[in-house]
């Protein structure tokens, strides 16, 4: 199984600010090792996050981004003590879920 993302939440003046960190190789599919054989692509393909159920941030991604990938994204309603959930998908079928309290 992945690495632990690491993710941040913020509550000020009515929004929430998340912080994720992922851990993740994003292979591209181009390029090659040290034999000179291909590195098979392995990237993440969808990132999602829920706070109460709703999704607050859906995203797809290709193999444009970069190693362990950081994204931060701002929403509005998240009140301080409930939970955000991140979970991404990969191209292999690999899938990570953590959550964080907003603080």
């Amino acid at each position: 199984m992945p690495d632990p993302m690491r993710i941040r939440a913020t509550a000020k003046n009515g929004e929430v600010n998340v912080k994720v960190l992922m851990a993740h190789e994003m292979e591209t599919g181009q390029r090659k090792d040290a034999a000179g054989k291909p590195i098979p692509a392995h990237f993440i393909k969808q990132v999602t996050a829920t706070w109460q159920g709703k999704v607050v941030l859906s995203a797809n991604w290709g193999t444009a981004i970069a190693k362990n990938p950081f994204l931060e994204f701002t929403f509005k309603g998240g009140k301080k003590g409930e939970k955000i959930q991140v979970t991404w998908n990969d191209n292999k079928g690999e899938k990570r879920s953590d959550e964080a309290t907003i603080n």
